[in-house]
């Protein structure tokens, strides 16, 4: 039978991958500047990010600017917006999900329904880690390449910023997570499958002396 603390710690992987995968959502720091400047008038630091661009003066200044057009972002961009959102909701269902199919929970029905409820929420789990995978390796790519494109101006060259590394962490927590619940509940089955399987004699745990007359 699948354990209640190894269902406990799949459904702790799964919290800390969408708490990732939303902290990753709104940070501004998907790409940042490669090229520091050095003239005092100019930006020092560039940050761009899903919703907003930041920038640090050398004079000391932030400043953010919300990207109100969506029709106007190029298509990967549109893209992890849409896909990071997708990933924060088949999350947050999964989570509602598994916290009626957990063992150590009173809600949730029966045996029965509890199953079903959990295999639902590692289904979710593991869609939600390739919703966040997809952004972050697509946007990583784009930069890359045009980081490496010769024919684009240093000063318009970034590099993956921390929240692209935050959205593959929280994917593998939330691809691990679903996983371990799915593994365990595969288990489970099995294992009610050899017992039920076995023989009345095979389950007898004592003598009867009718077997000896």
């Amino acid at each position: 039978m699948a354990s209640t603390g190894m269902q406990i710690f799949g459904f702790v992987l799964a919290l800390l991958g969408i708490m990732g995968a939303m902290v990753a959502t709104l940070l501004p720091n998907w790409k940042v500047s490669a090229d520091v400047g050095s003239n005092i008038i100019t930006a020092i630091s560039q940050m761009q990010g899903l919703w907003m661009d930041c920038t640090w003066y050398s004079t000391g200044m932030f400043s953010c600017t919300l990207k109100y057009s969506v029709l106007s972002l190029p298509a990967y961009l549109q893209t992890a917006r849409t896909t990071m959102v997708l990933c924060c909701v088949m999350a947050a269902m999964g989570l509602c999900l598994a916290s009626l199919g957990l063992k150590c929970t009173r809600w949730g029905g029966g045996r029965r329904s509890k199953r079903h409820a959990a295999i639902a929420s590692g289904g979710c789990f593991v869609a939600a880690g390739f919703l966040c995978l997809v952004p972050a390796s697509w946007f990583t790519n784009e930069v890359i390449t045009n980081f490496l494109d010769s024919s684009v101006p240093e000063s318009n060259k970034f590099e993956p910023g921390g929240a692209v590394y935050v959205a593959f962490v929280s994917a593998g927590f939330l691809f691990v997570g679903g996983v371990h619940l799915l593994y365990l509940l595969q288990q489970q089955q099995e294992l009610q499958h050899q017992y039920c399987s076995l023989s009345p004699l095979d389950n007898k745990t004592g003598y009867s002396l009718q077997d000896y007359v």
